[in-house]
């Protein structure tokens, strides 16, 4: 290998451990004021597909009444897929939860005898392979992260090692930001992370209602972009769309 050749690829593995390194740092930044669980587990989903080069990536996390949720999916495929997963209670992703040890599917078409309604749907949305990997701190699981990929056997060893790295100190992050308060205020906070899905979702369709040639995914991004750009909560802003108090057009002409 040239000298020109071994320093780019030196640069290439020093950008991606900086990447790493910062993704982490973001990652477990979680005591700070006004910490929002919705736009912290999207910031998780999305870094895992930039980071870990995943298809998509979701999480699920266990509700109040012993059953899973979908909290957060970096696209609407992966989104369709997790609401499937904690509606049927079966997959991959909710064996999971349930036992708190990660559960892999390297080839979801050769594992239709043990989850047949989920690798079906898997495919109707262009999945193949899926690494569920449990949040959970000691005894305590709160969800799991998914990682899924288009091709069987797409999600490699080492993908998913850094994977579980991501959710463990997430994880860490989440359950030290209401460490100080007692255990029913953390229930109290996931479930309504839970329940404000439905509020962002009712934000996504009126947003792309509003414009024929906007997605609910692009609506999403606009959403999410205008609540950081005007340092006010996800979750606040989608009420006020909902609601009717804010300016639609602002919203989806807001790009960066």
């Amino acid at each position: 290998m040239a000298a020109g050749e071994t320093q780019s690829a030196a640069g290439v593995v020093q950008l991606r451990e900086s990447r790493i390194a910062r993704t982490f740092v973001e990652l477990a930044d979680t005591l700070v004021d006004e910490f929002d669980l919705t736009d912290f587990l999207h910031g998780l989903v999305e870094q895992c597909v930039d980071l870990l080069g995943v298809a998509a990536a979701g999480v699920l996390l266990g509700d109040q009444r012993g059953g899973v949720r979908m909290a957060a999916a970096s696209s609407e495929r992966a989104e369709l897929l997790e609401v499937f997963a904690a509606d049927t209670n079966g997959g991959p992703c909710v064996d999971c939860v349930q036992s708190g040890v990660p559960v892999r599917s390297t080839d979801l078409a050769a594992d239709s005898a043990r989850w047949p309604r989920y690798a079906a749907a898997a495919q109707a949305c262009g999945f193949g392979a899926v690494h569920a990997l449990p949040m959970r701190l000691r005894k305590n699981v709160i969800g799991a992260l998914s990682l899924l990929e288009v091709q069987a056997d797409g999600v490699d060893a080492a993908t998913s090692a850094l994977g579980q790295a991501m959710a463990d100190v997430a994880t860490i992050g989440i359950l030290q930001q209401r460490s100080i308060e007692h255990s029913h205020q953390l229930t109290e906070q996931l479930q309504t992370a839970l329940n404000t899905r439905v509020i962002i979702e009712q934000a996504k369709g009126m947003l792309a209602a509003s414009r024929p040639d906007a997605s609910p995914e692009e609506a999403f991004v606009a959403l999410r972009g205008f609540a950081r750009a005007h340092h006010l909560k996800l979750t606040t802003l989608a009420q006020d769309v909902v609601d009717g108090r804010a300016d639609r057009d602002a919203i989806l002409d807001h790009t960066g």
